[in-house]
């Protein structure tokens, strides 16, 4: 079935470099997308004709985005979301690794996974970077959900066998074999892409990291995910770990897991053997600026790495960050910024949440721009929502000041419509 969505068309296929660069991206104020199979068909201006034989969703005069991307974001922690905790450790060792324990059941994963997907349609996002549990069954749980939404998830079971709950650990040798195994059984099937995903050092041995790198070998094109430079403590704890290497990232370097498909959550302490570590390798700094506030972890040093020339993506890093919209999550960032004198304009700020995370993940040849071929993941964004963005829309007068007002004041009521593959998900939603 062909459909077509009519609306203010907007997407990005360059990086903006400041206010006013129109040239990083292409603006219909009456579009159109014609979808057919999922895909995109066409995507300009709209002309009578054009919805011929298709179903007609006139969405004006809101505006057409790309689908949101989540670079780092953990599916089992939704019931620790808004846990009291002083900082990292104490949170996930209060929290986190008691609710991951329930996930060997299988019928808590199914639920939790369908809930959590729901929740990212909720609130725009249709393709994230997820953590599952230590327990094979949390993964296939949750590329099931993803594969009866249509969705385009990267996940993968994270690898932990020491510093943590018995019930938690796997080995180097089960780490490794259950994570053949799935990468075997999800893999490139439907929408799934696998990653590999060392939770971070502190809870992987010497034996396992090496196991890694045998998976990263053995499966070069799969994404790896973990965490790094987060917190002070947890620092100092990693060190002390591994203490013949120079620094905290430097143990990924020794077991050979950096590269483009690396994403590195939060790097915020970073030193600058590091900075430049990250740029050789063209590993991706994932930028959580929520979960770095309410934890208390410090601020992310977005200037420094980019005038350096890395990669970096942005992610809610849900259930230490507070909230599931990436919406929410560009306004906690422009406010991390600011405080350190710098800047998070409008059209930057779009274009990470969009392509820019899309490039971070090395999807770019299939989510994260509304051009034809793509694969049609959208979403339709009202910037009247609420009371206080209507009111204040009366004063705005550009597409950078609506942008930027729902960058800062938009939610999930901000969502009118979630298309997943072309399909309208958040609509058959329950309220």
């Amino acid at each position: 079935m062909k459909r077509v969505l009519r609306g203010r068309v907007l997407s990005f296929f360059a990086e903006p470099q400041g206010r006013g660069d129109t040239a990083s991206y292409s603006y219909f104020e009456d579009g159109a997308v014609l979808i057919a199979d999922g895909a995109i068909v066409f995507a300009g201006t709209w002309f009578d004709g054009l919805a011929d034989g298709a179903e007609l969703v006139d969405h004006r005069p809101n505006l057409i985005l790309p689908g949101f991307i989540d670079a780092h974001i953990h599916y089992p922690q939704m019931q620790v979301i808004g846990s009291y905790a002083g900082s990292l450790l104490e949170w996930l060792n209060t929290y986190t690794f008691v609710e991951e324990q329930r996930f060997a059941d299988p019928a808590h994963a199914e639920r939790i996974a369908g809930r959590f997907l729901d929740e990212l349609v909720r609130h725009g996002t249709t393709t994230a970077a997820a953590y599952c549990t230590v327990h094979p069954q949390s993964v296939d749980a949750f590329f099931a959900a993803a594969a009866e939404r249509n969705m385009l998830m990267v996940a993968g079971k994270v690898m932990m066998d020491r510093h943590a709950p018995q019930a938690l650990r796997d080995t180097a040798q089960t780490g490794y074999d259950q994570s053949v195994a799935l990468i075997e059984r999800w893999h490139g099937r439907g929408r799934a892409h696998y990653s590999i995903s060392p939770r971070f050092a502190i809870t992987s041995t010497p034996e396992q990291m090496e196991a890694t790198q045998a998976l990263a070998r053995q499966y070069p094109d799969l994404h790896i995910q973990t965490h790094v430079d987060e917190n002070l403590a947890e620092i100092e704890f990693a060190r002390s770990l591994y203490p013949n290497v120079a620094d905290y990232l430097g143990i990924y370097e020794r077991y050979g897991l950096l590269g483009p498909r690396t994403l590195l959550g939060h790097c915020i302490h970073l030193t600058d053997r590091e900075v430049g570590l990250l740029v050789e390798t063209r590993s991706v700094a994932v930028f959580c600026p929520t979960s770095n506030l309410f934890l208390g972890s410090g601020l992310f040093n977005h200037q420094r790495l980019r005038e350096a020339g890395a990669r970096v993506a942005l992610a809610t890093d849900v259930g230490g960050g507070t909230n599931y919209a990436m919406l929410r999550t560009l306004d906690e960032g422009y406010k991390v910024l600011q405080v350190q004198g710098q800047r998070l304009d409008p059209l930057s700020a779009i274009y990470m949440a969009t392509l820019g995370n899309a490039r971070a993940l090395g999807l770019e040849h299939r989510i994260g721009a509304i051009v034809s071929g793509m694969e049609a993941d959208l979403v339709v964004l009202d910037a009247t929502a609420t009371p206080q963005m209507r009111l204040r829309m009366e004063t705005v007068n550009s597409l950078e000041e609506e942008l930027f007002l729902l960058q800062t004041c938009g939610d999930d009521r901000a969502v009118v419509e979630t298309y997943v593959a072309g399909a309208a998900q958040k609509s058959r939603l329950p309220a």
